[in-house]
């Protein structure tokens, strides 16, 4: 088993690359600016590409993986609910990918967008920016649903064990894991929090919109495909 996360400090993205131990892997929210360090991870670890995954359609920046997918004959991945039409094969609920001798388990968990979702793969959750450490992804464009996003965390997450590590897909203060009961007692958006109170919560983060959502969002729609 080989595990590797990488961080792209513009837009604070946390990336996986996981492997099987036979050499077949997949990289988890690549960031196209990184591409060439991810090659050269893969040329190193001597890994094949079998799967490049977005956990949902990136508004901060531009997704690596049709740059992957032209590199390594990788296959493209995304919800099906996010309406993208430059991915291979588009994912629902429950959905269960192979690469060699592991899997990983597609969990549906709309909120952050229509279309998010996040991946488990043994002890161990890639939650995109659906629940991040002390805090979750915002809820305020990409059509977002606090009310969604509120019913994804507790009753498709916090219902993992507790043990289960949560690895986000960006984090802002060098953070880079925690877990399902740390979230449950210390996440200061939900922990402990009724939906009420946590949408309350959510509509009044009066957050700044992305610098790159205008460029990113159709880009990411592609696959991350620029021409």
């Amino acid at each position: 088993m080989i595990f590797r996360q990488s961080f792209d400090p513009p837009s604070s993205t946390l990336t996986y690359l996981l492997a099987d131990d036979l050499g077949t892997a997949v990289i988890i929210d690549p960031v196209l600016e990184q591409v060439g360090h991810y090659l050269g991870l893969l040329d190193q670890l001597g890994l094949r590409l079998a799967w490049a995954l977005d956990t949902h359609i990136h508004a901060d920046h531009i997704t690596g993986a049709d740059a992957l997918r032209r590199s390594t004959g990788a296959t493209t991945v995304i919800a099906a609910s996010c309406g993208a039409e430059g991915y291979d094969r588009q994912l629902v609920d429950g959905e269960v990918l192979a690469f060699g001798g592991e899997s990983l388990r597609v969990i549906a968990t709309p909120g952050h967008t229509p279309g998010s979702l996040c991946y488990l793969w043994r002890d161990r959750l890639f939650t995109g920016d659906t629940l991040m450490i002390n805090a979750c992804g915002r809820t305020d464009f990409q059509r977002g649903s606090s009310v969604k996003m509120y019913r994804s965390i507790t009753q498709k997450l916090f219902i993992l064990p507790d043990e289960t590590l949560v690895y986000p897909g960006h984090d802002y203060k060098g953070r880079r894991v925690s877990s399902i009961g740390e979230e449950k007692v210390l996440n200061l958006r939900i922990a402990g929090k009724t939906e009420q109170e946590f949408c309350d919560i959510m509509d009044n983060l009066n957050l700044a919109t992305p610098q790159r959502m205008h460029e990113a969002v159709p880009a990411n729609l592609l696959g991350g495909r620029l021409d």
